[in-house]
């Protein structure tokens, strides 16, 4: 038997039944088309994707993956998965949306067999994303250091105890809040945790880090929107008692003691994004949060110093 000379990776949602049909489905027709498929292990466990033969295992934490594309079967949670699991091997995710918003998929799940036509044809672009880099220190030395894609925040690890933190930008300080914690997002991630908190929606091309405290009991408690080269830093005050959490994409997370520094940057090494179609990134604005348009009449672009239509 022949050895593929491409492989896809497999990412499918942790627990529900029809991601894992529709991932041994996706194999079976990859499988078909001459491309090698494998899948983490844990995937893998008793599913039906155990049961399509010719599927390979990969450790989560594989520095040497090899795959060309990361297919991922699920919402954003599962993309945010597939980005971790591939970090560092340069392969692009491409999202099969089978939740509520996925934000970050390509396509949904009617578009299931196209996609995979898609992939048989190496037919997609891809785009890269801002992700950051971050880092905890206490009593000096480093005691957390991990990325994320969408954001990293700060918060508070108790409810009846606010934080007492000062952020800090490029080595000068912006402001002390007593607050329910802060979020440090990528333009990807404007649309997620930011946006719950009250930040705005960033447009993915724009290079820029947002900052948005959460909850915060201050006359200035506004999100600010900082250059893409901007060392963001969040100190706890070390006299407070209030217990912390530090978190990355809401999945990786350390406990931080008083006086503990967090200091985030843009990293050096993106995420790789496959897209099936050039749509404009308000479309999918409008389709993902269903926004009403229906007054839209089109035509309102026009060059410089054209005069409107009547």
């Amino acid at each position: 038997m022949t050895t593929p000379t491409r492989r896809v990776l497999l990412v499918t949602h942790a627990t529900r039944a029809d991601a894992r049909e529709l991932a041994a489905a996706v194999a079976g027709k990859l499988l078909g088309s001459g491309i090698g498929v494998c899948a983490p292990r844990a995937d893998l466990h008793d599913t039906p994707l155990s049961r399509v033969e010719g599927v390979g295992a990969v450790d989560e934490h594989d520095d040497d993956l090899d795959c060309e594309l990361v297919c991922v079967l699920g919402g954003d949670g599962t993309i945010l998965r597939g980005a971790e699991i591939s970090r560092g091997s340069g392969a692009p995710l491409l999202g099969v949306n089978l939740g509520h918003v996925g934000f970050l998929a390509e396509a949904e799940r009617e578009d299931l067999d196209a996609t995979v036509e898609h992939i048989c044809a190496r037919d997609y672009t891809v785009e890269e994303r801002t992700t950051l880099e971050v880092r905890a220190r206490a009593d000096g030395r480093e005691v957390f250091s991990s990325w994320a894609l969408n954001e990293v925040t700060v918060e508070k690890a108790a409810r009846e105890r606010m934080l007492e933190l000062t952020v800090e930008i490029d080595g000068r300080p912006l402001s002390t809040w007593g607050c329910d914690g802060v979020v440090v997002a990528t333009p990807t991630g404007s649309t997620a945790y930011a946006f719950s908190a009250g930040g705005p929606v960033v447009w993915p091309d724009v290079e820029a880090l947002l900052l948005v405290p959460i909850s915060a009991h201050a006359l200035f408690a506004r999100s600010v929107l900082v250059g893409p080269t901007s060392h963001v830093a969040v100190q706890l005050l070390p006299d407070s008692d209030a217990r912390a959490v530090l978190w990355c994409d809401g999945r990786r997370a350390a406990p931080l003691p008083p006086g503990a520094q967090v200091e985030v940057q843009r990293s050096a090494q993106p995420v790789r994004l496959a897209r099936l179609s050039a749509g404009v990134f308000t479309d999918r604005l409008v389709q993902k949060f269903d926004l009403p348009v229906h007054g839209w009449r089109g035509g309102a672009r026009r060059s410089r110093g054209a005069e409107p239509r009547p």
